[in-house]
């Protein structure tokens, strides 16, 4: 079978239709074209709960702060949690893809617009659940006017704005040729993916340049992950509230962001390969690759909650004695020993198996981490504010029916959004798979376990239907054959 034939081409016939694209690449456009029964089931179950949380958001304008179980000497809970979660989980996506990139991973290319894609949604809910937090949601833009540079909430800010800017920057310019694909394949939103595609040709000299802007700005990211973490860090770490005062409090950000993140991904990828039919390109090296490198952050995760938890103790000073009892048998005990059972016990038994180490352990390991890591961030935030070192009466958080349901809209949300996201742009990188393609590396698999890299043609049939011809009816505006 010949080289040409799991090849993209790059030019259109004479004939002025789209020249036939190989069974792997319509199979990756597929999701951008066409929305199934699922999709639309899915739109209207997560829109309603979306709906739901509006309304509850719309009461909390309206009556205020006191509908929640916020209260003094706790002025946090739930929309804190929800923000370090979310951001965490931002920022391991785009710092997979840079890392990967700079290390120059073949195995790297089914995957990384997946991780592109939660980057950019968590990081858009990670913002979001501060807003909820404020009383005076319309002022919030005085942060940045107004703000005191000598506060870590100002530096947050900054650290937010540069991150998302570099973020996006660098996501929109991978995208840019498979805009480009797009629209020269499907008329009817030419004049969108035209304008977004920056008249790209995909000649060698644009390739080469666009290589190297990526290059250099997978190099920018780390240093700007890493600090943002870090700054989302200090904004705990520089006060002097029981248990937060502390210098360990930045690694531990940074670790468990990277930890909670490529969890998600793992859970994402699971779900992508299972609905999309990518079963070819998605394959089972791509989960234990990244859970080998989640059974090292489990390992690494359970050592600083040893060293934290274990310095608490031996210091012996009352107020921590206080909130470390609160964690371990008191009030909270039940979300930190979740948290252990989700970021450690769990992970540890699946991970460190080959054997369960596939994509059915990968997805078990996935959901525990992120179950134990929203636990372990709910853990950080309230046993402290619960047990503050000034003189106010100790008391208890109790979350009301508006923060469950703003919780669970911004998760609808967030999946709502992902979902988009999958619709609007391939859920693999076409260009960067091509590339990896021609320079003969095995990037698909079918489904009787044979790699297939430059010799993967058209009309091989992968589990599911043909999509040999599908590319043609929808460009000539049919449904079907």
């Amino acid at each position: 079978m010949s080289s040409s034939a799991s090849q993209i081409p790059e030019t259109t016939p004479d004939d002025g239709n789209p020249p036939p694209l190989p069974e792997w690449a319509q199979r990756v456009l597929s999701p951008v074209y066409s929305a199934g029964r699922s999709f639309k089931f899915w739109t209207v179950v997560l829109l309603s709960i979306g709906a739901w949380s509006l309304y509850a958001y719309w009461l909390q304008l309206t009556r205020g702060l006191e509908v929640t179980g916020l209260n003094r000497p706790v002025y946090w809970g739930f929309y804190i949690s929800n923000y370090v979660f979310f951001i965490g989980i931002s920022q391991a996506g785009i710092l997979l893809s840079a890392i990967l990139r700079i290390w120059g991973a073949d195995w790297r290319r089914p995957i990384m617009r997946a991780a592109e894609g939660l980057t950019l949604v968590a990081m858009a809910f990670g913002v979001i659940n501060i807003v909820f937090d404020l009383g005076r949601p319309e002022r919030s833009h005085f942060m940045m006017i107004h703000g005191n540079i000598e506060s870590p909430l100002f530096w947050d800010s900054i650290a937010i704005s540069v991150f998302s800017l570099v973020s996006i920057a660098y996501i929109y310019l991978a995208m840019i040729p498979d805009l480009a694909y797009i629209r020269d394949r499907y008329p009817h939103v030419r004049w969108l993916y035209g304008l977004l595609a920056l008249n790209w040709k995909g000649t060698e000299r644009q390739k080469r340049i666009l290589d190297r802007i990526l290059y250099g700005m997978a190099l920018l990211i780390l240093p700007v992950a890493v600090t943002f973490d870090t700054v989302v860090s200090w904004v705990f770490s520089l006060t002097i509230q029981p248990m937060w005062h502390t210098a360990i409090f930045a690694p531990i950000f940074v670790i468990g962001a990277f930890f909670s993140g490529l969890a998600a991904l793992l859970l994402v990828l699971a779900l992508l390969r299972k609905v999309y039919h990518l079963e070819g390109i998605i394959r089972p090296r791509h989960f234990d690759y990244i859970g080998r490198l989640l059974l090292v952050l489990t390992l690494i995760w359970g050592y600083f909650q040893f060293t934290e938890n274990l310095t608490s103790y031996y210091g012996n000073e009352p107020i921590h004695i206080a909130i470390l009892n609160a964690k371990l048998t008191g009030a909270y005990a039940y979300a930190f020993w979740g948290s252990v059972v989700g970021c450690f016990i769990v992970p540890i038994l699946v991970l460190s198996r080959k054997k369960t180490r596939n994509v059915n352990g990968s997805l078990i390991a996935s959901v525990a981490i992120l179950i134990g890591m929203w636990l372990e961030r709910y853990t950080i935030v309230i046993p402290t504010l619960v047990n503050p070192r000034m003189a106010y009466d100790r008391g208890f958080y109790d979350p009301t029916w508006v923060e469950w349901s703003l919780f669970a809209g911004c998760t609808a949300f967030f999946i709502y959004a992902y979902m988009l996201y999958t619709k609007f742009v391939p859920i693999v990188s076409l260009w960067e798979l091509e590339e990896g393609i021609r320079a003969g590396v095995n990037e698909i698999e079918d489904e009787t376990g044979i790699e297939r890299g430059l010799g993967f043609g058209l009309g091989e049939d992968l589990d599911g239907p043909s999509y040999d011809t599908l590319d043609e009816t929808v460009y000539a505006g049919k449904r079907g054959k």
